[in-house]
């Protein structure tokens, strides 16, 4: 009886310690599972998912505790997408929701050509081919003078003052003689041609002579028809147009090489317009364009004749020269007018100019890669005409970018990284792959990007050289071109 009872309890404890060894098999066994599953890959800002850092700790932006990411349970932030790893380096992740309530709008690249509209300040100005100076060619005195003041309009021969000088009575009276001389060789049947060429020739020299002493052609055809020496010598406009100067006065004695007066035609004037000079190398003389007056009035048509080599260093510009008949002097000199000029454009690449962010130092326009997902990129542009700029690099055609909204992108992108700096320094790790110096947290600031990979060096120098040529020094970056937090966020 005793060896039955016995049998049966060392049975019971045989079966009691087999079933408490699978139980606890199977606990280990899970509990190992459960900890493999929950392994911890880094910490992210609940109120800013793009700070990761690989330490717990609080948030450096609100002070939060850090909340753990698990391995197997990475979701996507707020606003992100889960296609981090694939993210072009510097790109932004906006939800389609912040998309939408941001304004961001999205538009192709495309090349342009056609014709556009160059808009220039210019000013008007007398043709200097038609500017006429009256001079003294002697001393003298002023008798008389007619109203005619600066500004007046004058017709040709008309009379503007007179004056008194001297020493002209022995030239008046020789041109006088030598017109004798010469009508008596003609009447007098002289039959030496001779004769009468050098009668001519003596009336040819002092009519020169009075010329260059100031009397007008239109006294002196007076006194060849009258014979007689005038008292008073006058001064006649030379042409039509507008008085510009006036020096004289009533009594006013004046010295040989005084200037009466200066007078302008301004039937036909110059325009003389600023043009910058990234856009002076699509103008050609002869292109028609449209004058306006700044004060607004009647458009008329002008000729480019010319694009000067005068620049001027203070607004970096050529001065373009157009030529307009002015029949009514609605032109007048100095007065301001706006410039239409039509510019035939070669086929480019061109955008709106509100896709490019311009911070002086650099251009920078922001490229849809999908998934929300937005790289910026810095570009080059050339000409600027009406609402749209020309990208001379960085863009090539049949890509998206942002055309609205692109400062509140920039100041994502800014945020993201300025968040994202401080887990960078804690989690780099890895050799300088030039010198091949351990990198600390505090080194870290110095990385370039190349191949699609990140490398980290210890100094400006180490990176300078490996810019220089990447090849060389690549295959000895192995643990500094993919550390945890490249890894993890590439």
């Amino acid at each position: 009886m005793k060896r039955a009872v016995f049998s049966v309890l060392l049975s019971i404890v045989i079966a009691g310690a087999f079933l408490a060894g699978s139980l606890y098999h199977q606990h280990t066994y899970a509990g190992e599972t459960s900890t493999a599953a929950r392994k911890i890959l880094f910490y992210v800002d609940p109120m800013h998912p793009a700070y990761r850092s690989a330490k717990p700790g609080t948030a450096p932006d609100c002070g939060m505790q850090l909340e753990p990411v698990y391995a197997g349970d990475v979701k996507a932030a707020p606003g992100e997408s889960r296609t981090d790893s694939s993210r072009p380096p510097g790109a932004v992740n906006i939800s389609a929701e912040k998309q939408q309530r941001i304004g961001v709008q999205v538009s192709a690249v495309e090349k342009m050509s056609g014709t556009h509209t160059l808009r220039l300040f210019a000013r008007v100005s007398p043709d200097e081919t038609k500017i006429y100076k009256l001079v003294a060619g002697m001393d003298g005195t002023t008798r008389k003078i007619s109203g005619v003041t600066t500004g007046s309009r004058v017709s040709k021969d008309q009379w503007l003052a007179s004056f008194s000088a001297p020493e002209l009575r022995a030239p008046l009276q020789g041109y006088l003689v030598a017109l004798d001389v010469a009508d008596r060789q003609r009447e007098g049947g002289a039959t030496a041609a001779s004769q009468v060429k050098a009668a001519d020739e003596s009336t040819r020299q002092a009519l020169d002579r009075l010329l260059n002493m100031g009397i007008s052609p239109v006294q002196i055809a007076d006194v060849k028809r009258t014979r007689e020496t005038p008292t008073d010598l006058l001064v006649n406009a030379p042409a039509d147009g507008i008085v510009l100067a006036r020096n004289l006065t009533v009594g006013q004695r004046f010295d040989k090489g005084t200037e009466w007066y200066r007078i302008a035609d301004l039937s036909r004037v110059w325009i003389l317009a600023d043009v910058f000079e990234q856009d002076a190398k699509y103008i050609r003389p002869g292109q028609i364009a449209r004058v306006t007056l700044a004060a607004g009035g009647m458009a008329i048509n002008a000729k480019v004749s010319d694009i000067l080599p005068q620049f001027d260093p203070n607004s970096r510009t050529f001065k373009v020269r157009l030529e307009v008949d002015n029949p009514d002097y609605m032109l007048r000199p100095d007065m301001f007018v706006d410039v239409s000029l039509a510019i035939a454009l070669p086929p480019s690449v061109a955008v709106p100019v509100d896709a490019v962010l311009d911070s002086g130092l650099k251009k920078t326009v922001f490229v849809d890669r999908g998934e929300g997902n937005f790289e910026p990129r810095q570009v080059e542009t050339g000409w600027r005409f009406d609402d749209h700029i020309q990208i001379v690099r960085g863009l090539e055609a049949g890509e998206r970018i942002v055309t609205s909204a692109n400062f509140l992108l920039d100041s994502e992108t800014r945020m993201q990284q300025s968040a994202a700096r401080p887990a960078m320094a804690e989690m780099a790790e890895g050799k300088d792959p030039v010198c091949g110096m351990d990198l600390k947290a505090a080194t870290t600031q110095h990385k370039a990007q190349y191949g699609g990979e990140h490398f980290y060096f210890c100094s400006d120098t180490c990176q300078h050289k490996f810019e220089k040529d990447p090849d060389a020094y690549r295959h000895k970056s192995a643990g500094a071109t993919a550390p945890p937090a490249a890894r993890g966020n590439s």
